[in-house]
């Protein structure tokens, strides 16, 4: 981890985060625009690249930027109540469990669809008939 401060490339590797990444949550203040050389180079310190660290493992859970925008606002207040962050991810969750039963429905429909085929002629093929009218489809939304 950075003890002192290094450059944007090193914050990147550190952090697991994309240079360019690193410049867009600094643009849109998710990341605290870092003191600069006298050569306009950026230097990041080990609290900044936390806070990248931070910010890539919620983008990898697919947290929203406004999400991820007010969990590090309550990381930064640690003395206040967690029930913001708690419906945060009560509201992660449902999303992922809505992704989950959309997914559910998909694989069923695929696994219908290439057991109903054939293997004869496109004419007669599962695959393209359910494809060309999706109220063919036995699930509604996949």
């Amino acid at each position: 981890m950075i003890s002192q401060s290094a450059p944007i490339g090193e914050a990147a590797r550190q952090s697991g985060v994309k240079v360019p990444t690193i410049r867009y949550y600094e643009q849109i203040a998710l990341l605290p625009a870092p003191p600069r050389t006298d050569g306009n180079r950026r230097l990041y310190n080990a609290d900044d690249v936390r806070r990248l660290a931070f910010i890539r493992h919620a983008r990898e859970l697919g947290f929203e930027v406004n999400a991820i925008r007010t969990l590090l606002t309550l990381q930064d207040e640690p003395g206040q109540s967690c029930a913001a962050a708690d419906a945060i991810a009560r509201d992660r969750l449902v999303e992922v469990e809505q992704r989950i039963a959309s997914l559910t429905a998909l694989k069923a429909e695929l696994e219908r669809m290439v057991v109903g085929c054939s293997h004869g002629r496109v004419g007669e093929c599962r695959v393209i008939e359910i494809l060309a009218d999706h109220g063919r489809c036995v699930h509604e939304h996949h």
